[in-house]
This record gives C-alpha cells, sequence and structure tokens, in this order.
C-alpha cells in the first residue's frame, strides 16, 4: 500500500491508478478513500490518473492526536501533490473533504491545479452565527460529538441512513451501502473523527473561496439533511466567481454513491470541457485551451 510521510510525521494512505490527467479525490467524514471507488473506476477506464487518499485520522492513515485541523489537513494534500508532483490536476472534494480542497486553493493556491469540484461541500460554513443565519446551530454538532464518542459504531450505522436518502419515501435501502460506511467509520481512529468534527462544522471557508481562479464545478442535492444547499452550496456559488451550479433535485448527500451514474457524467463533461490534456513525455504535461 502506498504512503507518504508529511512533515510532522504522519503516514498518509493513499491509492494512485492509471494515468492521463490526474483527478485529485478528498473524502467526506467519518470516510475514506474508498467513497470515490465509483469515480475512480470511472475515470481511471476513460483515460484519467486518479488519486485518493484517506486524511490523517481516517482510514488507513495514522491517527495522530495533534493536527487534525483544516489547515494541516490542506498541507497534506498539499504534500501529496509535490510528492506525487501531479500538475494540471482535478481536484474533487465531498463534504468535509470540500473544506479540504478550498483550505489547500486557499493557502497554496492553484498553481497545480486545472479545475475544482465541490461536491455537497461544507464550505462556506455550515455552523450558525450572527454573519451566517442560515446555518445549523451548535447543538446539531455537539450531538454527532456524543454520538461519536458514546458508541460510534451504532452511530455511524443510524448516521448512514440519512446520509444516503434511506429514510426518504420510496427509496430503497442499501445494506451494503450502509455496511461501507460503517466499515470505513470504524478504520478512523476517534480522536481524529471527534476533532475533524469541530473543523468541518466551525471553519469558516469565505476566504478562501474568493481566493478560487479556475474553473470550479459546484454540486449538491437539494435533499441534502447533512449539509443543507441554502447554507453551502447556493452561497459558495456566489463567492466562487464564474462557478457551474448543479443542483439534483431529491438528491441527497451521499451523491457519489447513490447517483454514480449522473454524478460521474457530470465530473466527466466537466473535466473535458474547455481544455484537452496532452502527455509528452520529454516535455512534461500541459493543456491546450480551444
Amino acid at each position: 500500500m502506498s504512503r507518504i510521510t508529511t512533515r510532522d510525521g504522519t503516514e498518509i494512505f493513499y491509492k494512485d491508478w492509471g494515468s492521463g490527467q490526474p483527478v485529485v479525490f478528498s473524502h467526506g467524514w467519518p470516510l475514506t478513500a474508498d467513497a470515490w471507488d465509483a469515480q475512480m473506476i470511472f475515470l481511471g477506464e476513460r483515460g484519467h490518473r486518479v488519486v485518493a487518499h484517506d486524511r490523517r485520522g481516517h482510514g488507513r492513515s495514522s491517527q495522530p492526536w495533534t493536527g487534525n485541523d483544516m489547515d494541516t489537513y490542506a498541507d497534506d494534500l498539499a504534500e501529496l501533490l509535490g510528492a506525487l508532483d501531479l500538475r494540471e490536476v482535478i481536484l474533487v472534494g465531498h463534504s468535509t473533504g470540500g473544506g479540504e480542497v478550498a483550505r489547500y486553493v486557499g493557502r497554496h493556491g492553484t498553481a497545480r491545479v486545472a479545475k475544482v469540484v465541490l461536491l455537497g461541500a461544507v464550505p462556506p460554513l455550515m455552523l450558525e452565527t450572527k454573519a451566517n443565519p442560515g446555518g445549523l446551530p451548535i447543538q446539531a454538532f455537539d450531538q454527532i460529538r456524543a454520538g461519536t464518542l458514546r458508541d460510534r459504531s451504532q452511530f455511524f450505522r443510524d448516521l448512514a441512513v440519512p446520509f444516503y436518502g434511506y429514510n426518504r419515501k420510496g427509496v430503497k435501502l442499501s445494506q451494503g451501502v450502509v455496511d461501507a460506511f460503517w466499515l470505513q467509520g470504524m478504520q478512523g481512529g476517534i480522536k481524529g473523527e471527534l476533532d475533524c468534527i469541530k473543523q468541518f462544522s466551525e471553519t469558516d471557508f469565505t476566504e478562501d473561496l474568493k481566493k478560487f481562479d479556475v474553473p470550479t464545478l459546484i454540486v449538491h442535492g437539494d435533499d441534502d439533511q447533512i449539509v443543507p444547499i441554502a447554507a453551502s452550496a447556493l452561497r459558495s456559488a456566489k463567492l466562487v466567481k464564474g462557478a457551474t451550479l448543479k443542483i439534483y433535485p431529491g438528491g441527497p448527500h451521499g451523491i457519489a454513491t447513490t447517483l454514480a451514474d449522473r454524478f460521474n457524467a457530470d465530473l466527466l463533461e466537466f473535466i473535458r470541457s474547455g481544455t484537452q490534456y496532452v502527455s509528452m513525455p520529454s516535455e512534461g504535461t500541459q493543456p491546450l485551451t480551444h
């Protein structure tokens, strides 16, 4: 299994498949790189190099006591891109991973980035404040903390149901998907997962989004029960200059799994729009605009 070691000694697990223009995925809480399997197979079969890592404290990466914060998540992503020398990258972030991607752009810029995709992402700010009255009250996140601390195994099983919209009338529950959610969540360390709750709920990404200067696709389900669309995608689309917003009617939070075919098609269309990536072994790689 592939890993890099960050500057503070944390080992970050990653998957790296295929060749071509790289697409790098950042997963949601409390999941792992495996949450992107449907997208990685789809894009890998269509000529892309696909890379996904387990965030520190999650999955197969190290479980440090400290450093479980959004700035460090973004720096870990930067170290991964640097270690693999990835360029003209399509960055794709779901939920907390969308925050990680936004903070990466805010801290490291877009020198290595061609495009960005935010899927069911937490930016600009999930928490309700005077300046953000449409956010969720702190009590909602305290309940997540309490459930994770008290009995995270059962909590993850219960959380998977609204995460994928399986509590909606007419939607058939997949026990396999629920079990996969539970398994990924239980692979992580409880300290890192608890710390991450504060990061995805209380971090303000407004200034990060204002620094986006590459084509950006924002995808969100209007029935997202985890990251409500009004306080997230609808606001982010106004903050990111020239962003494209796609709303999936009735879509839940776990779109990458439940609506994989639709999202994969939209993702591929966005990646291929406007530029053609050409590999030139003797000179590296570069995009051709047409």
